[in-house]
């Protein structure tokens, strides 16, 4: 029985076409007269700008996101990379990528797979500097790579004497970046842009948070499985000003619904959330737990990859993190200002510690008032599934009730629905839950 009132949001098909032009950008790009650049989602895609407005790039998670949303078209990709010698247990979006281009097929328009001019990526999770050396050799072995290593060491307020020093390190390869940038093109770098694009990133990355933070309303104005769709411009290419405008938007439409009680699930009984990417082939999981009344208002995996947030350790809370006072004016200071922003990133932090993911977690608990935890162990990713078991255990210590998951989120085979919901259901039920029909 609905509890609070609900409605579509207005600026859905609005998301929807955005989404659906920046991957037509990428394949008519040659069309266009422009260049493509292919790299992780967690890229310094601002850094690119600086080569002109007609630069465009596919960003390899939210693609094998999408490859894995379709199961047959996954299925096939994963089969291509596997035959081709590539392990089955390496990162889940990498091998449907791969599979993608051995393939020759872009999932998102069926035509062939457009071949990139070059590739810009960054180091943090294990597998992101080898995935695209490998994408450029299956692409023809002459396109180039560079990768911006920012495994620099764990952020401000966690130790805080050491961060100018790892500011620095990121930000002179951003520097070399560029250089290297003119070399591979043959373009002229123009400043100009690339310091608008880093404020463009800025103002994108904290109006997500701020965006998250509405979501501690009761009821939530947004669910989960919907912040899946949204937060995805935030990984897409965070520099790009029309996704910035986008969040601006959405920002005024969660904050209205938010003031006039408008609710993601209408019969919301109890608040959830969950850690990490979910098994993208089986959202319905999602609308599963909506029949009991339960919504999932978030996780550190939505709020943190796309928001800028910083952790008040007096307050156990994360707070999003401020805009500058100024934009930068200096290629230098982009660079700086863009490294520092980076790296403060809460998805970032867990790489070097699970206490830091743990502490993270149940502050997104208390502050959202969710009455569980759930959590995938998930075997398509390495890097954001590292130390998930002391996640669990710490969580514990701390009160909360917490219902874990095996899955993963780019291979259907790995991922029992009939087992996950029962497991589900037996939570729920812990939670003083009744299915709805």
């Amino acid at each position: 029985m609905a509890k609070y009132p609900t409605e579509p949001l207005k600026c859905w098909p609005k998301a929807k076409e955005l989404r659906q032009q920046f991957y037509r950008n990428f394949s008519e790009a040659k069309e266009k007269g422009g260049i493509r650049w292919m790299g992780s989602a967690w890229a310094p895609d601002a850094v690119v700008r600086g080569l002109g407005k007609d630069v465009y790039s596919v960003t390899g998670e939210p693609y094998g996101a999408s490859c894995a949303f379709d199961k047959p078209l996954s299925a096939k990709f994963l089969s291509a990379a596997e035959n081709f010698g590539f392990a089955r247990d390496l990162c889940a979006y990498m091998r449907n990528y791969w599979g993608s281009i051995l393939c020759n097929e872009y999932a998102l328009d069926k035509g062939k797979f457009p071949k990139a001019d070059f590739a810009w990526s960054q180091h943090i999770c294990c597998s992101h500097a080898k995935w695209y050396q490998n994408a450029c050799e299956l692409e023809g072995g002459n396109v180039p790579l560079f990768c911006v290593d920012v495994g620099a060491g764990a952020y401000p307020p966690f130790e805080p004497e050491m961060y100018p020093h790892r500011i620095r390190y990121v930000a002179d390869q951003m520097m070399d970046g560029i250089e290297w940038m003119q070399k591979v093109t043959g373009r002229e770098y123009n400043d100009e842009l690339f310091l608008e694009a880093v404020w463009n990133d800025m103002r994108l990355t904290s109006k997500w948070a701020e965006i998250c933070m509405l979501n501690r309303a009761t009821p939530a104005p947004l669910d989960e499985k919907t912040i899946y769709s949204l937060y995805v411009f935030g990984v897409l290419e965070q520099s790009n000003a029309e996704f910035a405008d986008f969040y601006d938007e959405l920002y005024d439409e969660v904050k209205d619904r938010a003031a006039r009680g408008i609710a993601a699930v209408a019969n919301e009984k109890a608040r959830l959330m969950t850690d990490t990417q979910p098994p993208w082939g089986f959202l319905n999981i999602y609308r599963y737990m909506e029949k009991w009344g339960a919504v999932s208002v978030g996780s550190l995996y939505t709020f943190g990859l796309a928001g800028t947030w910083l952790y008040d350790e007096e307050k156990h809370d994360l707070i999003p993190r401020a805009m500058p006072d100024k934009k930068p004016a200096t290629r230098e200071e982009g660079c700086m200002m863009l490294a520092d922003w980076h790296l403060s990133k809460p998805e970032y932090q867990h790489f070097y510690h699970p206490e830091y993911k743990t502490k993270m977690m149940d502050a997104i608990a208390k502050n959202w008032k969710c009455d569980g935890v759930i959590l995938h162990y998930n075997r398509g990713c390495e890097g954001l599934t590292v130390g998930i078991a002391e996640n669990r255990l710490g969580l514990l210590e701390r009160g909360n009730k917490v219902m874990a998951y095996e899955g993963n989120m780019g291979d259907e085979r790995e991922f029992d629905e009939t087992a996950t919901i029962n497991r589900l259901s037996i939570f729920l039920e812990s939670l003083g839950l009744k299915i709805e029909d």
